[in-house]
């Protein structure tokens, strides 16, 4: 049996392709789906079967455009409602082909119509060796259960706790569990970094399969649920009707000027924005979690013009974009910021040394998390999270001096162009964040109990 996991970093996503005898199924895959159908071409594998564990939120899937060129099924949980074609599946049906049978578990909790996946090679034994779980069970934490519109988060996590009970930890603690997503992922709080584990590992170190009643699991699983990001209902009914093809996208004009009431998206590294970008533009470097911090802060339908460090990244940056749904990237700027002839704006750094020296005169701002902030702040600073922050910043003072810090630097300056954005000038980022602040040891709320989540 061929067995592969496919791991996008920058949206903590998990894919994978099994196959045997020359027939291979895709489970949960990104929306840019060649690379499996060069890997299917490289092992001697037809894709004849893609499967959806559920409607993701965080990402557009690529079912639809894989089934289109490869003439596969698509196979989604019963209640998904997807209005493509495709095959509904219930508890207890299997897929069989070569050597392996893949038995569908339903499994709701995180959504109403999740499935996961029990996957037997016949050459190894006649049980499951692993499960793919989808968004149910994660590495050290499970599904958050408050994605279906019509239920509350209390009866989603109650038929959460009945999934992982009754289908999924009495597969046994041999079992390798294989989730959609990882460490970073917006649809769970306390992930492990690794990308694989047991249901008998996660018996023992996953917090949210301590809990020994259902009352005691629901409270704990709804009492401190993150903000749920706009965007996440969009791209689970996009996906629910399947997303246009990839190829479909037409090339980006090349702009001279910059339309009205567009948003300006600048891409380039932080150091190079700070130095000189248009006025009002919003800085989110390519790095990291661009995609999901970009369709968080600007969400789905703002009509957008790229700034890019060049065209390699520029075709980076669309694609990334395109992965959660931001498809309304009307150009480029022509020649980048070295062709720009227009106005710039920039962006001063403040070292916590001086930050500390000058900070009875500054308004801090700290753009991390609550829980971030309740592990240890800057005495003084005003909590204002990134996904927040456009609605909180008229509370700040024109008139004085604004230093911006999060972690270790790449939300403060996206922080710093918001607020600047709002028509603040004397905008400062902190170099280093919150790290560099514990660093010199400058005095701070509960600097040991500091998180080290980004």
């Amino acid at each position: 049996m061929y067995f592969q996991q496919f791991y996008l970093t920058c949206l903590s996503h998990a894919s994978y392709m099994l196959g045997s005898e020359g027939i291979a199924a895709v489970v949960d895959p990104q929306r840019d789906v060649s690379l499996y159908i060069d890997e299917a071409a490289q092992q001697g594998l037809k894709i004849e079967h893609i499967i959806e564990t559920h409607l993701h939120a965080d990402f557009v899937s690529g079912h639809r455009e894989l089934a289109e060129r490869t003439g596969a099924k698509i196979y989604l949980g019963a209640h998904a409602g997807a209005t493509f074609p495709h095959v509904d599946v219930h508890d207890g049906d299997e897929i069989r082909f070569g050597r392996v049978v893949l038995r569908f578990l339903e499994t709701p909790g995180h959504t109403i119509e999740s499935v996961s996946i029990a996957v037997t090679d016949l050459d190894r034994r006649e049980t499951p060796y692993a499960v793919l779980t989808g968004d149910t069970l994660f590495i050290g934490d499970v599904g958050r259960p408050d994605l279906a519109p019509d239920l509350t988060p209390q009866q989603l996590a109650g038929m959460l706790f009945d999934s992982l009970h009754q289908k999924l930890l009495p597969l046994g603690d041999d079992v390798e569990v294989y989730p959609a997503h990882g460490a970073g992922s917006l649809c769970g709080k306390q992930m492990r970094p690794e990308r694989q584990s047991t249901i008998g590992k996660e018996r023992a170190l996953n917090y949210a399969l301590r809990p020994t009643s259902k009352e005691e699991f629901v409270r704990l699983l709804t009492a401190e649920l993150p903000e749920r990001p706009g965007y996440f209902a969009l791209d689970a009914e996009l996906n629910r009707s399947g997303a246009p093809s990839l190829e479909e996208m037409q090339p980006l004009p090349e702009l001279d000027a910059i339309p009205a009431n567009v948003i300006v998206l600048d891409t380039r590294p932080s150091q190079q924005f700070f130095a000189a970008h248009i006025p009002g533009a919003v800085h989110i470097a390519l790095g990291g979690q661009y995609a999901s911090f970009a369709a968080t802060i600007l969400g789905l339908d703002k009509e957008i013009v790229i700034v890019a460090e060049d065209e390699e990244h520029l075709e980076e940056s669309r694609l990334r974009l395109a992965r959660v749904g931001i498809e309304r990237i009307i150009g480029s700027l022509k020649g980048g910021m070295q062709s720009w002839t227009g106005p710039v704006s920039e962006i001063l750094q403040i070292s916590v040394e001086d930050l500390r020296r000058e900070m009875a005169d500054v308004q801090i701002v700290d753009v991390r998390r609550e829980a971030e902030f309740s592990d240890g702040h800057i005495e003084g600073a005003m909590l204002m999270p990134l996904h927040k922050l456009e609605s909180m910043v008229k509370a700040l003072d024109q008139d004085r001096p604004i230093a911006v810090h999060c972690k270790g630097g790449y939300r403060s300056a996206i922080g710093c162009s918001l607020i600047q954005r709002a028509g603040f000038e004397n905008v400062m980022n902190v170099m280093g964040g919150f790290d560099a602040w514990v660093a010199c040891g400058l005095p701070a709320s509960n600097p040991l109990t500091h998180s080290n989540r980004l």
